[in-house]
């Protein structure tokens, strides 16, 4: 069976230096906020382009610090989107603070810069104090735009750059042009560890040194807390393999481009809408996700010819039962979210499949709209 994602087949393409990098931290003995913490914040903050990176526990955790050290809290609003893992909203909940979720581009699946705009006009005097936008599958929000509102209303940007590692925007690397950006480490990313794992990167060293503090109890001096803070720190063996695996990050997404871009080849001409690229961006492609009305059955019959695939994500937040009290969400305010969320198929792509099993998943999902016919 294919899977649409493998991260047991990057280990093992990497293992002799992985191994050793392991090796490495467990012979040193110091597996809390060590060298090999440091060094990949720094690598990172570099292939980034931003002046500061601090590494956290996991991803949803470098969201809720990044808003906490651009001054988010209790009963302050943020902008984002529904189409989302639910650690987006997650994590302005935890704070306190209000998701204020607004819909998304039909073509790039994400946030709509219009309905933004006319948010933040018809609000302008409440308080928003964040928009967090979701480079969701590989793919930039419009920055230019969504900049321009930001600074105009006040309001900090945090780049949700979960699914992003290594994307553009005119050139620059996701991460880098927000006030913030928020990155996951988990197995199946684009850049991903062996377990949890996140960062956050700035080019504010106000902001980055509030995020320090706020990463292990408020500490500066160890044991002294200046301010009340979290327990969120990148281990030092996470770190390790994220340090070897950053040095094959760019081969990786080119790879993952390639796929794409011979999906859509074979696709063209089926009733499948595949996904687009802005001019401004650099697509990386951590899902390659097609439309399609009959989405199911297409899934079931691709799972029945040993091609597993995923549905990111299939219920919109404001429509799940555990946020519908806490989101700021009227009715039928999302259409957009919720008709590509009846639609939406993640097909296998990750930089091990091979041209021959490439080809298998093409066969299989050409195969379906023969026999519709």
């Amino acid at each position: 069976m294919l899977l649409p994602a493998d991260p047991r087949a990057s280990y093992l393409v990497q293992r002799q230096l992985i191994d050793a990098a392991i090796l490495e931290v467990l012979e040193r003995g110091l597996y809390i906020l060590g060298p090999k913490v440091r060094q990949f914040e720094q690598s990172f903050a570099g292939y980034i382009g931003s002046g500061q990176c601090v590494g956290v526990a996991n991803g949803t955790d470098a969201v809720h610090l990044a808003l906490r050290s651009c001054g988010v809290g209790p009963g302050d609003r943020v902008i984002t989107v529904a189409h989302t893992a639910v650690a987006t909203v997650s994590a302005i909940e935890w704070i306190g603070a209000k998701p204020v979720l607004v819909d998304i581009d039909p073509d790039t699946f994400t946030i709509s810069t219009e309905s933004v705009a006319e948010l933040l006009e018809r609000d302008h005097a409440r308080t928003i104090k964040a928009v967090i936008a979701v480079h969701i599958y590989g793919h930039a929000a419009n920055l230019n735009e969504l900049i321009k509102l930001c600074k105009r209303h006040g309001a900090a940007l945090i780049e949700d750059c979960a699914q992003a590692h290594g994307a553009t925007f005119q050139g620059r690397k996701l991460g880098s042009i927000g006030t913030c950006g928020s990155f996951s480490f988990y197995p199946t990313k684009n850049l991903g560890a062996f377990g949890d794992g996140g960062a956050v990167t700035t080019s504010d060293p106000a902001i980055a040194d509030r995020l320090r503090l706020l990463q292990q109890y408020g500490w500066r001096e160890r044991y002294i807390s200046e301010v009340p803070g979290y327990n969120s720190r990148l281990d030092e063996i996470q770190a390790a393999i994220l340090n070897v695996k950053l040095g094959c990050l760019d081969a990786g997404n080119a790879r993952r481009r390639q796929i794409a871009e011979r999906y859509t080849q074979e696709f063209a001409g089926l009733p499948v809408r595949c996904p687009t690229e802005s001019r401004e961006s650099h697509h990386v492609f951590h899902q390659y996700v097609i439309r399609v009305a009959e989405r199911d059955s297409l899934k079931q019959h691709l799972e029945v010819q040993g091609v597993k695939t995923a549905i990111l994500y299939p219920v919109p937040i404001h429509l799940q039962p555990g946020y519908k009290s806490i989101v700021e969400c009227p009715d039928g305010a999302l259409p957009v979210t919720e008709q590509v969320a009846r639609e939406i198929l993640c097909l296998p792509i990750f930089p091990e499949l091979s041209d021959d099993q490439v080809g298998t998943v093409i066969q299989a999902v050409q195969s379906y709209f023969v026999h519709r016919r």
